[in-house]
């Protein structure tokens, strides 16, 4: 007997473990959350708040987070990351 199972790729609820991480940094490092709630204030119409924070991580030449995950990573989902800066 054969069963089709649909295996999820999501990581502790979020779309992989790039988002994850990311996410679980900018929530509990002071410096990353008062910058990722700026993000959300002062980011320009054309821009969403998470590239407004990677643009800064850029500037302040912090390209990488404590874990080694890069804030540009490609395969982050930034809807997600997008919706949980907006909740901070």
């Amino acid at each position: 007997m054969f069963t089709n199972t649909t295996e999820t790729q999501t990581y502790n609820g979020w779309a992989n473990r790039a988002t994850w991480n990311v996410t679980l940094w900018m929530q509990n490092d002071e410096f990353l959350y008062n910058t990722a709630k700026a993000c959300v204030t002062y980011c320009e119409t054309c821009d969403t708040p998470y590239d407004a924070f990677i643009r800064c991580m850029n500037n302040c030449q912090r390209e990488v987070n404590g874990d080694g995950f890069r804030w540009d990573d490609e395969t982050i989902n930034r809807d997600e990351v997008n919706e949980m800066m907006k909740d901070l």
